[in-house]
């Protein structure tokens, strides 16, 4: 049996495009399941001048499930008030109306406050929430951020320390989506629920780990942002960094939030601190031309983007972990733009049999995690020729999530708003982990600054970016299981 869950949601940025193509969408189906019913409330701020009405029908227009009584009624528990974030005054009034809708909806002063804007004005809102008595005195005050938490160490920590000054760490929840994924929250079962597997996950077993985040669009309409980020910034320091710390992270003694942020906390605190001269020999960084038909532009021919840009849209690297377990397994990672085909995907490269046992090598064996666009996993092992002879082949065991179970599957914000609901930190990213990944992203960050001469673009629309990234393996006799 569903369990509703009474909260009030106030979405500073409700008018913007990740409140309307994910937030609005991700609430609608736990509406449609029963974790909301009658006892919760959303109130969207923003500056336009808005009425409740037209902005239940943006809402409206932007769901596709359910009945149009559905969306109608789901649209009913919805708030529009006009707001600007740094003047005290508008806070005032927001205060009035969330003491009304909470008297209303008998929500029992529940307050989920959603920061769906620049992280600029995070410890703006945050001040204000305070100084102005926003929060609740009955029920939990959680607040949930966005990325990006900061452009390096030093802005995060103060974009930190600006959001810890109203709110505790237990009620902070930064959002990273690929933790919502149904794969990657896979991961500590397939670890740990398979002894066969938790008692080969380590040094004497796994040769490589390779993780790879691959996308086939540029940068869109994201330009402006793309070009103070980068793919190092944009998609390492957070989603990359949380997968390895997911594969990585010692067995814990409770399958718990605790626990598991415990135990993850050890993989960030390991994370080196590369030289420049170890960077030059364990990351590689690309950026888009032109496909190979030249119809697709080249990043620098992008809309906001510098005709001389040293922005990369690609980075490959190696993550030596300082972990006992972990001595002498390097983690693998990639991710670009104009890559052929959206895929995100884990392989787990096992060490192939050395003994002469066989007259030829066997394979490598190979855990693959395929969190999206499929969903499953693939084990590509040793097996034997068909018939009488003893020649050695490779066999593939998989099981991959079929269309109907794959609509079962909650989209990433409707997991983690739900589990922000219930107050369950373990699918968050936290600060602990957030300082580690920082200290190693700004350290690539610097080095590559000291470049004079970057040769960009170096790899063409629609392959899997430059051909360093394969040396980057090929130098230790290694290669990318997936090839594009």
């Amino acid at each position: 049996m569903v369990t509703e869950n009474k909260t009030l949601v106030v979405i500073f940025g409700g008018s913007g495009d990740l409140a309307h193509r994910k937030l609005y969408p991700a609430l609608f189906q736990l509406y449609l399941k029963g974790s909301l019913n009658k006892h919760f409330a959303v109130i969207g701020t923003a500056r336009r001048p808005w009425t409740h009405e037209f902005f239940r029908e943006g809402v409206i227009e932007n769901l596709s499930d359910g009945t149009l009584e559905q969306r109608q009624a789901f649209a009913e528990h919805f708030y529009y008030q006009s707001h600007d974030v740094q003047d005290s005054e508008h806070y005032v009034a927001l205060k009035n109306v969330i003491d009304k809708l909470d008297d209303k909806y008998q929500i029992g002063g529940n307050r989920l406050f959603y920061m769906a804007m620049a992280p600029s004005l995070f410890g703006t809102i945050a001040e204000h929430l305070r100084s102005e008595h926003l929060l609740s005195h009955d029920g939990y005050n959680r607040l949930i951020i966005e990325k990006p938490f900061g452009h390096d160490y030093e802005s995060a920590l103060a974009l930190n320390n600006a959001i810890v000054n109203t709110f505790d760490e237990d009620q902070v929840f930064r959002i990273d989506h690929y933790l919502g994924k149904e794969m990657v929250q896979n991961i500590p079962c397939i670890r740990f629920a398979n002894p066969f597997l938790n008692a080969v996950w380590n040094r004497d077993y796994i040769d490589n780990i390779q993780i790879t985040l691959a996308e086939s669009l540029g940068v869109e309409e994201r330009g402006g942002y793309y070009e103070t980020s980068g793919a190092l910034r944009d998609m390492v320091q957070n989603h990359i960094m949380q997968i390895v710390a997911m594969l990585a992270f010692p067995r814990p003694e409770k399958y718990d939030d605790r626990a598991i942020n415990q135990a993850k906390s050890q993989v960030f605190a390991s994370l080196p601190v590369y030289t420049p001269e170890q960077v030059r020999t364990k990351f590689v960084r690309g950026q888009y031309g032109e496909d190979a038909s030249g119809k697709q532009a080249a990043y620098r021919n992008e809309d906001k983007i510098e005709a001389d840009s040293t922005v990369e849209t690609f980075v490959a690297g190696e993550i030596d972990l300082d972990m006992p377990q972990w001595q002498g397994v390097p983690f693998y990672v990639r991710t670009g733009k104009r890559l052929p085909a959206k895929k995100t995907r884990i392989d787990v490269v096992f060490k192939a049999d050395q003994s002469e046992l066989f007259t030829e090598q066997p394979a490598n064996p190979v855990l693959t995690i395929d969190v999206e666009p499929d969903l499953g996993v693939e084990f590509t092992l040793n097996g034997k020729e068909i018939g009488t002879s003893s020649l050695i082949k490779v066999d593939q065991l998989q099981y991959l999530l079929d269309e109907e179970q794959q609509k079962k599957v909650p989209d990433a914000y409707e997991r983690l708003l739900l589990e922000a609901m219930l107050g369950k930190q373990g699918n968050f990213a936290q600060w602990e982990g957030m300082t580690g990944s920082w200290h190693f992203v700004d350290a690539i960050r610097k080095a590559w600054s000291q470049e004079k001469d970057v040769d960009f673009p170096n790899y063409q629309s629609g392959t899997m970016g430059p051909k360093a990234a394969d040396e980057l393996l090929s130098k230790t006799g290694r290669h990318w299981i997936y090839q594009g």
